[in-house]
C-alpha cells in the first residue's frame, strides 16, 4: 500500500514537467448558453469525458496528429469535427450543438471505467438517462419499480423491500453508487436496491452479463447509480418539491408525502450540490381496497436521503471531489399480518401491534474522496479514489422461526482504495487505443447478528487485492477491440460462533445450535474479458464479446446451517462464470433497434435451494443461463416517440454433471435467479412544448417448471407463475421557467394482481397481492 501512495505522489508532482497534447474546448447552444453533461470524445481513441457545469472539457492525446471529435447529447445533433494537432501546442475549440428531432447516443462509463459511447463498445450496456429517470420516478419514486420498468432483462419489482429474484439476466447484479459497492455478497439479504433516494441520482448505467471489473458479486453485471453534480454557473441555485401521494380508489389512509430540497452552485473553483428528501407513505391497497401485508411492505413507511458533493478544481487539469450520502428507511404501520391460502386466499393486513423493531434499511451511509489528474507524461490520466459504506438493515421479527423467537439484522462496513490509469497510445494513423490499469483494495466486514445480540452469522470478513489492466484498441477508426485481465487475491475470515437454533419446518423442532470452529479461507480468481464492435454503419453496429465474473458464495448462509463444525472442512470457493454474448445497435433516421443474445455458464453451482427442513443448501451442479433481449424506438416526428422491449431468460442445472444440460435428470433454475419473460411498451407525446404526456405498458409473462413436493406444496423460487401487465401513466407541465407541475399513476387500471415473488415463493405468509392504482401529484420550483 505504501509502494502505491508513493507511485500516485510522484506522479501528482510530475505533472508539470510532462509535454502532452491536449484539447480545451467550450460548448454550447444556438444561444451561446453553456451545454454541462455533454460527451466528448475522440473517435480513434477509447479517450472521453463530458462537460462541466459551465460546457467546459479538456482531454488529453498521445500525440500530434490528425483526429476526429465527437460531441453528443441527448436531444441535440452530433457534431464531428476534425482536428489537427500540432506537437507541443494545445488547441482550443469552440463548438456549437443543435437542437435534434431524434434520440442520440449515450455515454458510459462503468462499462470501462472511462468515459465512452454506448453503441461504441464491445459489450451490452444501458443508459437510464436523467430524463428518463425523471419521467419514471414521477410514476413511482421507488427505485425498484424504476429500474424494472427501464432495463428489459431486470426481474419484475417484489413491491417489498426486498429485491430477491431482481435478477439480471438470471443472475444478481453488483449495485453500486458512484462505483461504491452497495451489494453484500457475504451474507446477501437483498436489499441493495433501494439503497437512494431517486432525487439525487443524474443517471443509472446498466452494464448486462458477467463482469469482474469492479469485483467480486457482478455474476449478472452491474447496475451503478451515478449521483447528480451542479449544472449551473450560478453562485447558488435552489430547487423545492413538494408532492403528496396516494390511492384516488380505496383512498382511507393511504395519503402521503414526499419533499425535496436540493441547493447547488459554483463559486470561482468550488462548486457543491447538498440535498435533502423525506417521504412518508400511508398505507398501502391492492385494487379491491385491502391492505397489503406489512411484513417486509412499504406502506406507513419513513424515508430520509441527505446528499452532499462538494468540488474543487485546483487547476485546469486538477480535481479534487467529496459526496456524502445518507439513505435511511423505517416502517412503522398499525398493521399485523393475516395469513392467507396460497393460490387461493392472499395474505394481508389487519389492525393490530406488530412485535419487535421496526423493519427496513435503518442506516446506508456512502462517502467518498476522489481525486483525478489529466496530462500526466504519456498523456497518462490519473483517478484516486477512497471509499466507504456503512449499512444496517432490520428483518421482521419471527415469533416461530427463531428458537425463543427473534428479530435478523444484516451489518456491513465496507472501505476500499481504487487508483486508476489511463494512457492512450497511438502506433500508426490507423492504430490507436488507450490502456487503463490499477489496483482495488476491499475490506468488507459483513454479519447477521439478530437484534438480540445473539450471533445468526458472525461478522465475516474479506480482503480483496485485485490488481488489472484493461486495454481499448481502434483499427481503422471503426473496428473496436477490447481486452482485459484482472486478478483477484482475496483473504476470507470466519469467526467461531454458536449457531442460533431454527425452527425445522419438516418436523416442527429445531435444528442448529452446533458449535462453529473459524477459520480462514484464501481465494485466488482471475478474470478476462474479450470483446469487438464495428462501428462503421449506423445502420448495422455488430459486436461479439467474452467477459468473466465471480463471486464467492453467500458464505453467511451456508456457515449459519452448515453441517460441517469447522469452517477449514467447508468446501466454499469461488463461483466463475463465462458470459458469451453477440448483438447489435441500429440507427435508421428516427429508428433505433438494438438486439443480443447471451449464453452464460459456470462449473460450480452457484443456485441455493430449498431442502426438506427449510434450510437452503447450495446446489453444485454445472448452471447454463441464457436467453436474448431485443429494444426497438422510434420518433417519427419531434413531438412523438414510442418503443417497445422484450426479454426472455431461461437456465437449467447440469445435475448429473455430464456437460449435457438437456437431460431428463437435468432441471431448471428456480426463479430465486431465473424470472418470467417480461415485456413493456411505451409512448411519448408533447402536444405543446411545456406539457409532456408519457404512457407504459409492463408485463410479466408464465413460467411453469416445476411439480409440487411430497407433501403437496412447493418449494421456494418454484411456485408456478401466472402473467399479468400493468399500465401507467406520467403527466408533467412546465409553466414557466420556475414552476414544474407532475402528475403520476401506477397501475392506472387498479387491477388486481399477485407480482411474480407471491407466486414462485410457494408458500402462504408471501402470497400477497401488488398495488392498486397509486397517484403522485408534485409541485416543483426553481429559485
Amino acid at each position: 500500500m505504501q509502494k502505491i501512495f508513493t507511485i500516485a505522489i510522484v506522479l501528482l508532482f510530475s505533472i508539470s514537467n510532462g509535454k502532452t497534447q491536449s484539447v480545451n474546448g467550450f460548448l454550447h447552444d444556438q444561444q451561446g448558453k453553456a451545454l454541462p453533461n455533454i460527451s466528448v470524445s475522440i473517435r480513434e481513441l477509447f479517450s472521453g469525458t463530458i462537460t462541466d457545469s459551465i460546457g467546459h472539457f479538456f482531454l488529453s492525446l498521445p500525440a500530434p496528429g490528425k483526429y476526429t471529435l465527437v460531441s453528443e447529447g441527448i436531444g441535440y445533433e452530433t457534431v464531428i469535427k476534425p482536428l489537427e494537432i500540432i506537437d507541443g501546442k494545445n488547441t482550443d475549440v469552440d463548438i456549437t450543438l443543435i437542437r435534434s428531432t431524434t434520440s442520440l447516443k449515450e455515454i458510459i462509463i462503468t462499462a470501462s471505467r472511462n468515459a465512452e459511447i454506448v453503441d461504441r463498445t464491445p459489450a451490452s450496456v444501458q443508459v437510464i438517462n436523467s430524463k428518463e429517470f425523471q419521467t419514471q420516478s414521477g410514476i413511482s419514486p421507488n427505485i425498484s419499480n424504476i429500474l424494472a420498468q427501464a432495463v428489459p432483462s431486470l426481474g419484475f419489482a417484489t413491491n417489498t423491500t426486498s429485491n430477491t429474484g431482481q435478477t439480471l439476466r438470471g443472475r444478481n447484479p453488483l449495485i453500486m453508487i458512484d462505483g461504491i459497492p452497495q451489494s453484500t455478497p457475504l451474507r446477501n439479504g437483498s436489499r441493495d436496491v433501494r439503497t437512494i433516494d431517486p432525487s439525487v441520482i443524474e443517471r443509472v448505467e446498466v452494464i448486462k452479463g458477467a463482469t469482474a471489473i469492479y469485483g467480486n458479486g457482478a455474476d449478472g453485471g452491474i447496475i451503478n447509480y451515478i449521483t447528480k453534480k451542479p449544472t449551473t454557473s450560478r453562485a447558488f441555485n435552489a430547487y423545492t418539491s413538494a408532492a403528496i401521494t396516494g390511492m384516488p380508489i380505496h383512498s382511507s389512509n393511504t395519503a402521503g408525502e414526499r419533499i425535496i430540497q436540493q441547493f447547488s452552485g459554483k463559486i470561482k473553483k468550488f462548486d457543491y450540490l447538498v440535498s435533502a428528501s423525506h417521504e412518508k407513505t400511508g398505507v398501502y391497497k391492492d385494487g379491491k381496497g385491502r391492505v397489503i401485508s406489512p411484513n417486509y411492505g412499504l406502506g406507513e413507511t419513513s424515508i430520509y436521503n441527505a446528499f452532499a458533493k462538494l468540488g474543487y478544481n485546483i487547476t485546469s487539469k486538477q480535481r479534487l471531489e467529496v459526496m456524502y450520502n445518507y439513505y435511511g428507511s423505517q416502517q412503522k404501520t398499525g398493521y399485523t399480518v393475516k395469513t392467507g391460502v396460497y393460490d387461493s386466499i392472499p395474505t394481508i393486513g389487519i389492525a393490530g401491534k406488530v412485535m419487535g423493531e421496526p423493519g427496513g434499511n435503518r442506516y446506508n451511509h456512502n462517502a467518498y474522496i476522489l481525486y483525478r489528474a489529466k496530462g500526466l507524461p504519456l498523456s497518462t490520466n490519473l483517478e484516486v479514489n477512497a471509499y466507504q459504506q456503512k449499512f444496517l438493515t432490520v428483518y421482521g421479527y419471527e415469533p416461530d422461526y427463531f428458537e425463543n423467537g427473534g428479530q435478523s439484522t444484516i451489518k456491513s462496513d465496507k472501505k476500499g482504495f481504487r487508483i486508476s490509469f489511463n494512457t492512450p497510445f497511438q502506433v500508426s494513423d490507423w492504430l490507436k487505443g488507450e490502456v487503463l490499469y490499477g489496483l482495488d483494495i476491499l475490506n468488507d466486514k459483513t454479519g447477521q447478528p439478530l437484534v438480540d445480540k445473539r450471533t445468526w452469522v458472525p461478522m465475516i470478513s474479506l480482503l480483496n487485492t485485485a490488481p488489472y489492466l484493461q486495454s481499448n484498441i481502434t483499427l481503422d477508426k471503426n473496428l473496436i477491440l477490447r481486452a482485459g485481465f484482472r486478478y483477484d487475491k482475496m483473504k476470507v475470515d470466519v469467526p467461531g460462533f454458536t449457531q442460533v437454533k431454527v425452527l425445522n419446518s419438516a418436523t416442527g423442532g429445531y435444528i442448529g445450535g452446533q458449535q462453529i470452529s473459524g477459520g480462514k479461507i484464501h481465494f485466488d480468481a482471475a478474470s478476462f474479458n474479450v470483446g469487438m464492435r464495428y462501428a462503421k454503419l449506423e445502420y448495422f453496429k455488430p459486436f461479439i464479446s467474452f467477459s468473466q465474473g465471480f463471486s464467492v458464495i453467500d458464505i453467511g448462509r451456508y456457515v449459519r446451517s452448515a453441517k460441517e463444525n469447522d469452517v477449514s472442512h467447508m468446501q466454499i470457493e469461488p463461483v466463475t462464470v463465462n458470459n458469451y454474448e453477440t448483438g447489435f445497435s441500429s440507427n435508421i433516421g428516427w429508428l433505433q433497434f438494438t438486439g443480443s443474445y447471451f449464453i452464460s455458464t459456470n462449473k460450480i453451482g452457484a443456485s441455493l435451494k430449498e431442502d426438506s427442513t427449510g434450510w437452503f443448501t447450495q446446489q453444485k451442479a454445472p448452471e447454463k443461463t441464457f436467453g436474448y433481449e431485443l429494444t426497438l424506438d422510434v420518433q417519427p416526428i419531434q413531438q412523438l416517440g414510442a418503443g417497445i422491449a422484450f426479454a426472455f431468460v431461461e437456465g437449467k442445472a447440469d445435475l448429473n454433471k455430464n456437460g449435457n444440460f438437456n437431460d431428463a435428470s437435468d432441471g431448471y433454475l428456480n426463479a430465486l435467479k431465473i424470472s418470467s419473460p417480461k415485456a413493456s411498451a411505451y409512448i411519448n407525446y408533447t402536444p405543446v412544448k411545456p406539457v409532456n404526456l408519457y404512457l407504459q405498458w409492463l408485463h410479466f409473462g408464465d413460467r411453469d417448471r416445476f411439480e409440487r413436493r411430497s407433501n403437496g406444496s412447493f418449494a421456494n423460487g418454484e411456485g408456478p407463475v401466472k402473467g399479468a401487465g400493468i399500465v401507467n401513466f406520467s403527466a408533467s407541465w412546465q409553466v414557466n421557467k420556475k414552476i414544474h407541475l407532475n402528475a403520476g399513476l401506477e397501475n392506472m387500471f387498479n387491477k388486481t394482481y399477485y407480482p411474480p415473488i407471491s407466486q414462485w415463493s410457494g408458500n402462504n405468509s408471501n402470497y400477497t397481492t401488488a398495488n392498486g392504482m397509486r397517484f403522485q401529484l408534485a409541485l416543483g420550483f426553481n429559485w
